[in-house]
């Protein structure tokens, strides 16, 4: 085989998770009363904004999701096939040259020469301390200190035609396809897509789509030449480790919920439907746990599950599979910390619902407590489950980091931006100061935990009844 395909934990999650949301989606098709909040989101501005964004950062975690191991070269006369021990991925191999093209250590961003001194052997047996050129980054300049800013110049022209033309070509098969939907003519639906007249934002879509387009297009055309945020210690592309730590940020976010969702729901609607004793020992629950400090009871369980990994390592083949279980162990304590909030939420709207005239119908003909719950009470909490699932999903990103800024958070050989943030301490504290790692850290969590914020805020307006 080409290669060997290797199923993580996280992966086989992430792809059920997945195929939830298709068929979702394809339920949600079939009933109006469903589709139409996701209407009213597609309405707003920023709601569709954010939506492009999200998806992008979705993309990047998909494609680094799909596991393989390569196989190595054959030795002598073993006709067998064995296969290197390094996982690698889809988006890996994407971004094969960001991988590969590893400096001695820290170099600035667009910089053609390493951030330190070192003593250089010239020819004759003379040494000089200077800062040495670099392997990769700007390695085509003769001479760096005129040619670089005419030469960063000219490559983000070139980015920015190559973005233009794409976008030109997505415009215009937008353009067609609303035509061909609509039957006008293609340039009446341009006209529409360009003054804003439509009832779908299509003019802020291609907005959003061409910012991202021209960002990805200046990555590509300048990774081929610098490294856009430096290299770390080690001499690894900062940018490279930034977009592998998007699948562990959306990781958390997601298979959190999922973790927490059950608990959130079973428990909270049974609180607030059957009141008494249950209620009472729902809510003793939910307090106490409420009581515990959430990052001691986080770093007793990660502590333990250490020692446990530690004292069984034949368990692991490589070293990512390691790394996979902590970050599932991670998902699992977090989503069990987490649920009460949902949970409170959800008892308060149930004992509001309990009282509502179909409800006391139902149980007046003698409907049967669990079916009141499927058919009554849960369609009309899901809103609430919904905006919820949202806006807890830049709070678990923001945990991540702030976990793994501990001690305590993903396995440190696992790229995520809290590592980037907790590595980034002693980088500061240097002279002179490393500060890229930090930033690119920043910036890549600041625009998805953005995103995700925004998108959150038109959900709400969209699928709360009580802001229509």
């Amino acid at each position: 085989m080409l290669f060997k395909p290797v199923l993580l934990w996280t992966d086989v999650l992430l792809w059920l998770l997945l195929a939830g949301v298709g068929l979702y989606a394809w339920k949600v098709r079939q009933r109006e009363h469903l589709i139409r909040p996701w209407r009213r989101l597609l309405r707003s501005r920023s709601g569709v904004a954010s939506a492009v964004v999200l998806l992008a950062f979705v993309a990047v975690g998909v494609l680094d999701s799909l596991h393989f191991r390569l196989p190595l070269e054959k030795q002598g006369s073993n006709t067998g096939i064995h296969y290197s021990p390094e996982v690698l991925s889809v988006f890996d191999l994407i971004a094969g040259p960001l991988r590969k093209r590893v400096e001695k250590t820290y170099s600035a961003p667009f910089a053609a020469h390493l951030y330190t001194k070192e003593t250089i052997e010239l020819p004759g047996g003379k040494q000089l301390r200077d800062y040495p050129r670099l392997k990769y980054g700007g390695a085509h300049l003769r001479d760096p200190e005129r040619e670089l800013g005419e030469d960063v110049v000219l490559t983000a022209l070139q980015g920015g035609a190559y973005a233009l033309i794409l976008l030109s070509g997505l415009t215009v098969l937008l353009s067609l396809w609303l035509a061909r939907r609509r039957g006008v003519a293609p340039g009446a639906a341009w006209a529409t897509i360009r003054q804003g007249h439509d009832e779908i934002p299509w003019r802020t879509f291609l907005i959003t789509l061409g910012l991202l387009i021209l960002c990805a297009c200046l990555a590509v055309v300048f990774s081929a030449k610098y490294h856009i945020f430096g290299t770390d210690k080690v001499g690894q592309d900062v940018f490279y480790l930034s977009l592998k730590s998007i699948r562990t940020g959306l990781m958390i976010g997601t298979l959190t919920t999922l973790v927490m969702l059950p608990f959130a729901l079973l428990l909270g609607i049974m609180a607030g439907y059957f009141r008494g004793w249950v209620d009472d020992v729902i809510q003793y629950v939910y307090t106490t746990l409420s009581s515990i400090p959430g990052v001691l009871l986080i770093a007793a369980a990660v502590l333990i599950l250490q020692v446990y990994m530690d004292s069984n390592q034949d368990a692991f083949d490589t070293v990512v599979a390691r790394a996979d279980i902590r970050l599932l162990f991670l998902c699992v304590i977090l989503g069990i910390t987490s649920w009460t909030g949902l949970c409170r939420l959800l008892r308060g709207e149930t004992l509001k619902l309990r009282e509502m005239e179909f409800i006391q119908a139902a149980t007046a003909f003698g409907v049967g407590h669990f079916r009141i719950i499927a058919r009554h009470i849960l369609p009309n909490v899901m809103h609430i489950v919904l905006i919820s699932i949202v806006l807890d999903f830049s709070a678990l990103v923001l945990a991540e980091a702030v976990l793994s800024y501990v001690g305590v958070g993903v396995d440190p050989a696992m790229q995520s931006w809290g590592n980037m943030i907790n590595g980034a301490r002693l980088e500061m504290a240097r002279e002179p100061m490393v500060w890229w790692s930090l930033a690119a850290a920043f910036v890549f969590m600041f625009v998805l935990v953005l995103s995700a914020n925004l998108f959150s805020d038109r959900m709400r307006d969209a699928f709360d009844p009580r802001t229509r």
